[in-house]
């Protein structure tokens, strides 16, 4: 093989994906992938796509945010979606798979590849060859991060992690939570749970008592002040939050003329207010009990989580302020960033991710512009936010509904995602013809 096209930094599942992509559309690809060289603490088998937590893909159910995604990857031929059915465990709705099945066979399908050369070495600094395309996941090395950290700004790169709940903003009790800002200095930005004294008390006692996630050694790390977990917070006495992230003052709630003892404040996440974020609710509760004490504070009681809280080491970009439409930097258009780096969160998500910089990257080298899919489609969705969030409050994202724009009419919720995954789908499938990009053979 000659001299590569296309540079790609990170064999996991973006990379993976990405390297196929192009190699299936002509492209000469370099595959730089560190281990066995060296290893990330998380990872364990020389293999690509390596699957380092869980083995599941999310739900299977068109229906679902996680199946709509599946579906819409698989339309544009998918190579790890598609091995990903074939190497399927019985996991009842979930596409769960043999990891190490999965990774081995995509580490073959990519080695046997003519147009791949797979390069097993450590990449301390961004490839000098354009185009290339950066997909080293949320634990990236450190000498490249610190190369990249330098070209974006030091305030762009991001090490740890502290992530509170999102809520679909439909399912918010408006007749409990109040809109209003402290003090109204910013207007009525923030959503706000009143709690009072009872209330209050009985969900710090919760927070103190619930089942949280240990960190692996590699996330052990002292974290700033400002993403101390809330249930850390809690700990420390009954008063600390209520004069802290939760106190009320400049706050009167409308039902009652006062001041409650405590607030709990929603942020939006998007400008029309389909998703809100639990301020200051970044945790490592497990999931379960997360949906149980959150579910305790007034206006949220039935309020449907599109995304549960953590804290954990995660080196991800400030998309919105560093990329482009295109998945590239603002600062040197000739990088392309792919999967968890980008600020996408999870496997499925990774993949697309991943799919969607390499037919970036082709358009590129094609001479013309490939534009997003539309944002009524969930990898559009994940793509507007990723360009759109606020920078000054941007986290990593999945795939979740709430990030498809509303429907014009009202429909039972049910109805409502029908309506949707509809919507996606004719939306996908005329992008696809309308920009001419076809799925590759497999």
């Amino acid at each position: 093989m000659g001299d590569a096209e296309v540079t790609i930094v990170g064999g996991g599942l973006a990379g993976a994906e990405a390297a196929w992509q192009l190699a299936q559309r002509g492209v000469r690809v370099a595959l730089i992938e560190m281990k066995p060289a060296a290893f990330t603490p998380a990872h364990q088998d020389p293999g690509l796509a390596e699957l380092v937590c869980s083995n599941s893909f999310g739900a299977r159910g068109i229906e679902t945010a996680a199946g709509l995604l599946q579906w819409e990857a698989s339309t544009l031929g998918s190579l790890l979606v598609h091995e990903a059915r074939r190497q399927a465990v019985p996991a009842g709705r979930a596409l769960a798979v043999d990891r190490k099945k999965f990774s081995s066979a995509i580490t073959a399908r990519l080695s046997a590849h003519p147009a791949i050369q797979i390069r097993r070495e450590v990449a301390r600094a961004i490839p000098s060859s354009r185009p290339a395309l950066l997909c080293t996941g949320p634990l990236t090395a450190d000498a490249l991060a610190r190369d990249l950290q330098h070209r974006i700004g030091e305030a762009s790169l991001y090490f740890q992690d502290a992530i509170s709940p999102i809520l679909l903003g439909e399912s918010i009790d408006r007749s409990v939570v109040f809109p209003a800002s402290r003090h109204d200095r910013t207007g009525a930005d923030y959503l706000n749970c009143p709690l009072d004294r009872a209330t209050y008390e009985a969900f710090v006692a919760a927070l103190v008592e619930a089942d949280q996630v240990q960190p692996r050694p590699f996330e052990d790390q002292k974290l700033f002040h400002g993403c101390q977990p809330i249930e850390a917070l809690a700990a420390r006495g009954v008063d600390t939050l209520a004069f802290g992230p939760m106190r009320p003052v400049g706050l009167v709630d409308p039902r009652t003329g006062k001041r409650p003892h405590a607030v709990v404040q929603l942020r939006r996440e998007d400008k029309e207010g389909l998703l809100w974020n639990m301020v200051g609710c970044q945790t490592r509760l497990k999931h379960g009990a997360q949906r149980r004490v959150f579910r305790m504070i007034p206006g949220i009681e039935k309020a449907v989580f599109v995304r549960l809280g953590s804290v954990h080491r995660n080196t991800f970009l400030n998309a919105p302020r560093v990329l482009s439409d295109t998945l590239a930097l603002r600062q040197d258009p000739g990088v392309h960033i792919g999967g968890q780096l980008a600020g996408v969160e999870g496997y499925l998500e990774s993949i697309v991710c991943g799919l969607m910089a390499a037919l970036f990257v082709h358009g590129a080298l094609a001479g013309r512009l490939v534009p997003p899919p539309p944002p009524e489609t969930m990898t559009g969705g994940l793509m507007r936010y990723l360009r759109e969030a606020d920078p000054a409050t941007f986290q990593p994202m999945n795939a979740n509904f709430g990030l498809l724009p509303a429907l014009p009419q009202r429909l039972p919720r049910q109805q409502r995602r029908l309506a949707k995954v509809e919507r996606a789908r004719a939306a996908f499938l005329e992008w696809v013809r309308r920009i001419e990009v076809v799925g590759v053979e497999r």
